[in-house]
């Protein structure tokens, strides 16, 4: 954390255990509130993990498949024959057999619509038992127990399931989902970064309005003074301090009620930057408005703003991710029709594994088979009706992005009038703060002149008090102004932090 940063932030802490206003700046509220937000945390959350997740199942549609089966038999069995009809004597035979079989298996999908599968099974297979035959008896057992078999097949689809917009449409679609995921992550920071910047004016304006009204109570309870004066040397009715006094409680309420203005914007604040834990009991706004002029060229706004807004570069993806559906739904109304080309491979029987081995590997007794397959719904009402659902969605998705661009246009729009409409307002309303006050000023001298009435000096007081509160809420509402000209352009993080990195 930069030092500047970390002095700040130290002060609030001792804000926080001090009970001292903790000075503040509009950048570091912004970090603050960034580093704090929950629902910043949670976009985080979800920008990492699930789109993270959605593009790992759809991966899991093409790993590689191992498989694998062992089975072990043991079979006993007696059995008797009429050896010789015409000596009636009869044969036994009792066995026993001994089996083993193993088999190992590879396969994996790929992403352009073929397949690829293989196959490995040595098996070992002995009988072994004795003959009875007219009292004599003969021992026999398997001399070559030990064979195996092995094959691959490769099958490639060539109409319906052809190509890796098809099999892969759901990788695609996850993949700009995870995209998605991250421009609504920018999203939530750009809509925290504004709101923080509205926050943070609210307090600066509550404070300036406070001093305002802490000023037009000391003009009343001036003019009250100087008042009771001249009541006192005869020169002014006694009537005249009781609308001075009027005008003084006035004053109290007003500022009572910007007190309570300012805590209420403070903690409003201060709950935004700090959401969760401690915080500082009270906070200083340091950062004034800046009241400069803007250059604003709406062709080049609009170009900026259609170029840079995450909600326009989400919708593209959405639309995008529609149409690969949309290819994929008209794939699918498409006949089956595979190719295929298969080896296979046997050993001859041999009384240990390894010749068995050396035989597959050999290729001692290849056999190949190539071949189509060709398979087609005669009405194929499902996939049609996935077709249309399909197309309906991505019209949908389009007319939507249409529909947002358009209002980024407009939004461009508005707040480039509103930034002229509240430059221009700033100004006036500085004009019209400078004739108050020396309307006010002149009143007072004629008034001190006995030329004027108590009623006319209290009624440019208030002139000015109304003067102070416009000049100040029109240097507030163009500082929002600009914070909301710069988000509609996609400017607002880095005209706020600049070289920003969302991580």
């Amino acid at each position: 954390m930069p030092p500047v940063r970390m002095t700040s932030m130290a002060l609030i802490c001792c804000g926080l255990v001090a009970g001292e206003p903790a000075p503040l700046s509009l950048r570091d509220a912004i970090h603050a509130s960034l580093l704090n937000n929950l629902q910043v945390q949670i976009a985080k959350e979800t920008r990492e993990f699930s789109g993270a997740a959605n593009e790992l199942i759809a991966r899991g549609a093409f790993d590689w498949n191992l498989t694998g089966s062992l089975s072990l038999s043991h079979i006993e069995s007696t059995s008797t024959s009429l050896a010789s009809k015409t000596q009636n004597i009869l044969a036994t035979t009792e066995s026993t057999t001994n089996s083993h079989a193993f088999t190992a298996g590879i396969s994996k999908p790929f992403e352009w619509g073929g397949s690829f599968s293989a196959s490995y099974s040595p098996s070992y297979s002995n009988t072994s038992g004795v003959y009875t035959y007219g009292g004599s008896t003969d021992s026999f057992s398997s001399s070559v127990p030990y064979s195996g078999t092995f094959s691959a097949t490769y099958t490639q689809s060539l109409l319906k399931g052809f190509g890796r917009d098809v099999t892969g449409a759901n990788l695609i679609v996850a993949q700009k989902g995870t995209l998605i995921a991250d421009y609504a992550y920018q999203k939530a920071i750009i809509d925290l970064v504004a709101s923080t910047e509205s926050a943070y004016w609210d307090v600066v304006y509550a404070l300036r309005n406070l001093e305002n009204k802490q000023q037009a109570l000391a003009l009343a309870q001036k003019q009250l003074k100087e008042n009771r004066i001249r009541v006192e040397v005869g020169t002014l009715a006694p009537i005249e301090v009781t609308s001075a006094e009027a005008t003084v409680a006035l004053r109290e309420q007003e500022i009572i009620s910007a007190e309570v203005q300012v805590l209420n914007a403070k903690d409003a604040l201060i709950r935004m930057l700090y959401p969760q834990g401690e915080r500082p009991g009270n906070v200083e706004p340091t950062d004034a408005p800046t009241l400069g002029h803007l250059s604003l060229d709406e062709a080049s706004a609009i170009k900026m703003a259609l170029e840079r807004r995450v909600e326009l570069k989400s919708a593209q993806l959405d639309l995008e991710s529609k149409q690969v559906l949309e290819r994929a739904a008209l794939n699918r109304t498409k006949p089956q029709l595979d190719a295929f080309a298969t080896y296979s491979g046997g050993s001859d029987n041999y009384g240990s594994i390894g010749p068995v081995n050396a035989d597959l590997t050999g290729m001692k007794n290849p056999g190949y088979i190539v071949g189509l397959q060709f398979s087609m719904s005669l009405a194929n009402h499902a996939a049609k009706g996935a077709l249309s659902q399909a197309r309906a969605s991505a019209r949908s998705s389009e007319l939507s992005r249409r529909d947002q661009e358009l209002a980024i246009i407009l939004e461009v729009r508005q707040t480039i009038r509103n930034v002229e409409a509240a430059e221009k307002t700033v100004k006036a309303s500085e004009k019209t703060r400078v004739y108050r006050e020396k309307d006010l000023d002149a009143e007072q001298k004629k008034f001190d002149n006995g030329m004027s009435t108590n009623f006319l000096v209290l009624s440019k007081q208030n002139d000015l008090d109304s003067a102070k509160a416009t000049e100040v809420q029109s240097q507030i509402s163009y500082a929002k102004a600009v914070t909301a000209f710069e988000k509609s352009i996609g400017n607002l993080l880095e005209a706020r932090i600049p070289n920003a990195k969302l991580q």
